[in-house]
């Protein structure tokens, strides 16, 4: 199944439709498909091809940037429209980023996965929302419980006053 949600960077859906087809995602589209326990992230190069990086197979990430057919890319599962270029100049710009580091093989989990690269051809810095999210809020919540645990005694005092 074939889905389209666009959504501005940072914003919230805007709606969602089923797709005839994959003519209907606009070249240089971000596209997501879920995997068991994170998404997959591509660029969509057109004419059923997608850019991007490592292969997923036995449903573990890595490899090369490649450019694969839409059905390998989405390995039965369904793809949505994370993102779209703000016009087809751009969106040429990001196929153009995407198609210059094909073959390149340096993925890596926390720095350089396959959402780093989607985000690089679309917005010139690499990023993964997924990576934040797995290592900042353990982060977040241990130095909260720390802040609590050192300012507990002084609200005591305060309290006993």
């Amino acid at each position: 199944m074939l889905t389209r949600i666009s959504t501005r960077p940072g914003g919230s859906p805007e709606g969602s439709s089923v797709l005839a087809g994959c003519e209907d995602f606009p070249v240089g589209a971000h596209l997501v498909t879920p995997r068991f326990g994170f998404t997959h992230h591509g660029i969509y190069a057109g004419n059923g091809r997608v850019v991007h990086y490592g292969s997923v197979t036995h449903g573990l990430p890595g490899g090369p940037v490649e450019e694969v057919s839409l059905e390998r890319f989405a390995q039965g599962h369904r793809v949505t429209v994370k993102a779209l270029p703000g016009s087809p100049p751009e969106g040429e710009e990001v196929i153009r980023r995407a198609r210059s580091r094909v073959g390149e093989n340096a993925y890596r989990l926390f720095s350089n996965n396959c959402e780093h690269f989607c985000e690089w051809c679309l917005y010139g810095q690499q990023r993964s929302y997924q990576v934040e999210q797995v290592l900042l809020i353990p982060l977040l919540k241990r130095l909260a419980l720390a802040a609590r645990e050192r300012w507990r005694p002084g609200f005591a005092l305060l309290a006993r006053e």
